[in-house]
C-alpha cells in the first residue's frame, strides 16, 4: 500500500510529461505534509482533536522519514494545535516531496531522466513506469464520490488532502466536478488534518493574490 504523500505526489504528478502539474508548489507542500500527519495517525503514533495534536505512541515506525518527524514532535514543549505542526514542518516540503519521489522510484513506479535544454539547462522529469498505481488511486476516488457510500477512515483523509490541493480536476472533468463537488465538500470536512491543510492552503493562495490586487 502507498503512503497518503506517494497517493498525492502521483495524483500531482502529470502522467505523460512525467513533471508535476500546474499547480500551487506550496499548496502541494502543506498537502505532503498533512499526508506525512497522517500516515503517522493511522500507525498510532499520534492523535488529534479539534484543539491540539499530541504523541501517544513514540515507537519507531520502521520508516526512518517519519521517524525523525514523531522524534521532532515528541521534542516539542508541550502538545500544540495541528495548524503549528503544518506551520513548523512545511519548511520540510522538499525534503518530503524528494522523500516520496525516492520511494516511488525504489517502488519501480516511477523513473528518473536528466535532460537538457539547449544543451544548457538540465530538466528533471520522472515518468511512470507501472501507471496501476496511479490509475487505482483515480479510480477509488472516483468511485467513492459517485457513490453513496460512507469513506473508511483512511479514504476520508485523501479525499480530504486531494480537495485541498485542488487535485480533483485530475479525476473529474468539469462538468462532473461541478455536479459533484458538494460531496467532495461534505466527506472533507469528515478529517481535521485534511480541514487545517486545506485553510492553510486557502491562506497561502490569498498571500499570493493579494499583492496582485494592490
Amino acid at each position: 500500500m502507498l503512503s497518503f504523500a506517494e497517493e498525492i505526489f502521483l495524483l500531482a504528478l502529470d502522467d505523460e510529461a512525467g513533471t508535476l502539474r500546474p499547480i500551487s508548489g506550496l499548496a502541494l507542500g502543506e498537502a505532503l505534509v498533512g499526508a506525512v500527519l497522517m500516515d503517522l495517525a493511522l500507525m498510532n503514533r499520534i492523535d488529534t482533536d479539534p484543539k491540539i495534536l499530541r504523541v501517544v505512541d513514540g515507537a519507531p515506525t520502521g520508516d526512518a522519514f517519519l521517524d525523525a518527524f514523531l522524534h521532532k514532535m515528541q521534542q516539542a514543549a508541550g502538545p500544540h494545535p495541528i495548524s503549528h505542526w503544518l506551520a513548523v514542518l512545511s519548511g520540510q516540503a522538499g525534503r518530503i516531496q524528494e522523500s516520496v519521489l525516492s520511494h516511488l522510484i525504489g517502488k519501480g513506479i516511477l523513473k528518473q531522466e536528466n535532460r537538457k535544454i539547449l544543451w544548457v539547462f538540465e530538466v528533471r522529469r520522472y515518468p511512470m513506469i507501472n501507471n496501476r498505481e496511479y490509475k487505482e488511486v483515480k479510480s477509488r476516488l472516483r468511485e467513492l464520490i459517485l457513490s453513496d457510500d460512507l469513506p473508511d477512515p483512511r479514504d476520508a483523509v485523501l479525499i480530504s488532502l486531494v480537495n485541498a490541493c485542488r487535485l480533483f480536476d485530475v479525476i473529474f472533468t468539469a462538468q462532473e466536478l461541478e455536479k459533484v463537488r458538494p460531496r467532495i465538500n461534505q466527506l472533507s470536512k469528515l478529517d481535521l488534518i485534511g480541514q487545517e491543510v486545506a485553510r492553510a492552503v486557502r491562506e497561502i493562495e490569498r498571500a499570493m493574490v493579494l499583492p496582485m490586487m494592490l
